[in-house]
């Protein structure tokens, strides 16, 4: 799978697929099969996001494919999301009908300058002597690239004044209910 330009499932879609994970965690089941889909089949880094009203209650993913299939990469980092995101607390039994989830299925990374960075079509990485930030593409707020800067600096404890090296992706996000990519 060419990660970024995924073909789309033709089955239950990836947010869907990481409800029914967190669903089972939350539980204490292990994650369902996955969808019998060759897309879930292919290598592929994603982002889990949850949300609760509208507001973040956890985001966890991977740069690089960490799982042999994005099957295991979405469970892996939907697991992670709802329990071991540093800013919350670990979903509880009583959050589930609340939460709404996204996945994000990642391009490869690409070295870049300030000037080919675009927050509604770039995902940004800023690294600087083992400090790392990263900030998906297209988020309420975000409207310019200092402001995506900024956020991602900060995430990864790096000032702004430092030297820094910046990276780019891009992403398909999938929302629940779509079994094709949702903008």
């Amino acid at each position: 799978m060419s990660a970024g330009s995924p073909a789309p499932p033709s089955q239950i879609g990836p947010a869907d697929y990481a409800r029914s994970c967190v669903e089972a965690f939350v539980e204490g089941r292990p994650a369902p099969p996955a969808p019998a889909d060759s897309f879930y089949d292919g290598v592929a880094a994603c982002f889990c996001s949850i949300k609760k009203h509208g507001e973040l209650r956890g985001c966890i993913g991977t740069l690089t494919p960490a799982s042999p299939c994005l099957a295991d990469e979405i469970a892996r980092n939907a697991h992670a999301a709802a329990f071991r995101d540093p800013r919350f607390p670990p979903i509880g039994a009583h959050e589930v009908a609340a939460l709404s989830y996204s996945v994000d299925v990642l391009s490869a990374c690409e070295s870049c300058g300030r000037d080919e960075l675009d927050p509604r079509r770039y995902g940004v990485i800023v690294s600087a002597g083992g400090r790392r930030g990263v900030l998906l593409p297209d988020l309420v707020g975000v409207e310019t690239v200092e402001r995506q800067l900024d956020i991602a600096l900060q995430k990864a404890g790096i000032a702004p004044e430092a030297d820094y090296a910046i990276e780019r992706f891009t992403v398909t996000r999938f929302g629940e209910g779509c079994d094709v990519a949702c903008g």
